[in-house]
């Protein structure tokens, strides 16, 4: 057991490491060098080293000494630690790399795709580790203990947002502004992507007057699990059974022609689902 507890610390601490350096690389190589202004404590770090010099990681930390200090009582130790060690790798990380002084591209839209990526990749690892870079993921979670019907994304999209129109109103810089909202929108990208993977699954509802037909194909053609929901129809009220079922989104030709096959008059509903636990699909005893 002993043994099991520490190799998952060592592959939960190696992971925040090897996201810290994705982070920072992709930030000081890519993003900082084309003065593409990015969210965050980071982005607020990097408005103050353009009016000051001071260095953008150690102003991270700076400023994310009282962010934690306040969260260290409201959240899990094991959280706010992780979370302190992926903040201040990156922050070290990113003083580190901006003594290379180095950037592989001048070109911003370039600069943006794949600085978002990288930095997007190294976000995504250290979320999966189960930790943060703090800044605006802390305000985020504080956020929402006061107002937990917000999304968790759109307070970080929120403050991010600020924090752009500010850079752009200080040094005047619309167009790099504009190019940041780029950036931010591939990191979100790779960030689901490291998160969640291509392969969403996706949610079918199949209303069929031949639905006993469609079980059996279903479960033993696709190996997937099917709930029969009772409905009603209200024109006819006539009762009618509404088939729901959580497949993999490669699946979705194959249980369309399945249904075109057994009943051209099925109404087939598919929706989107970005995470789903149970067996075939994640794990519920996992809470990265």
């Amino acid at each position: 057991m002993k043994a099991t507890k520490t190799s998952e610390y060592i592959l939960q601490y190696g992971l925040i490491i090897l996201g810290s350096v994705l982070f920072a690389a992709g930030f000081q190589f890519f993003l900082y060098p084309n003065s593409i202004i990015v969210g965050g404590v980071s982005g607020i770090a990097m408005i103050i080293n353009y009016l000051t010099q001071l260095p953008v990681g150690v102003m991270t930390i700076v400023l994310n000494i009282p962010l934690f200090i306040i969260a260290w009582k409201h959240f899990g130790t094991k959280f706010i630690i992780a979370s302190l060690v992926g903040m201040l790798l990156s922050s070290v990380f990113v003083d580190l790399f901006a003594l290379i002084s180095y950037s592989p591209t001048s070109d911003m839209l370039l600069a943006c795709i794949i600085g978002g990526a990288v930095k997007g990749l190294g976000l995504g690892i250290i979320y999966y580790a189960g930790a943060t870079t703090g800044g605006t993921d802390i305000i985020a979670k504080f956020v929402r203990l006061r107002f937990p019907y917000l999304n968790f994304g759109t307070v970080i999209l929120l403050t991010d947002a600020v924090i752009i129109l500010a850079f752009a109103a200080i040094f005047k810089k619309v167009e790099a502004a504009m190019y940041a909202v780029i950036a931010m929108f591939v990191v979100s990208k790779v960030v689901d992507l490291v998160l969640y993977g291509i392969d969403n699954s996706s949610v079918c509802y199949i209303i069929s007057e031949k639905s006993e037909q469609l079980v059996s194909d279903i479960t033993d053609r696709l190996h997937r699990g099917v709930t029969i929901l009772e409905g009603e129809g209200a024109y006819s009220h006539q009762n009618k059974q509404v088939l729901l079922c959580v497949v993999k989104r490669t699946q979705i030709a194959e249980i369309r022609k399945m249904i075109r096959n057994i009943d051209e008059n099925a109404f087939f509903i598919v929706t989107d689902a970005k995470n789903v636990f149970g067996k075939g699909f994640g794990d519920l005893s996992d809470n990265k």
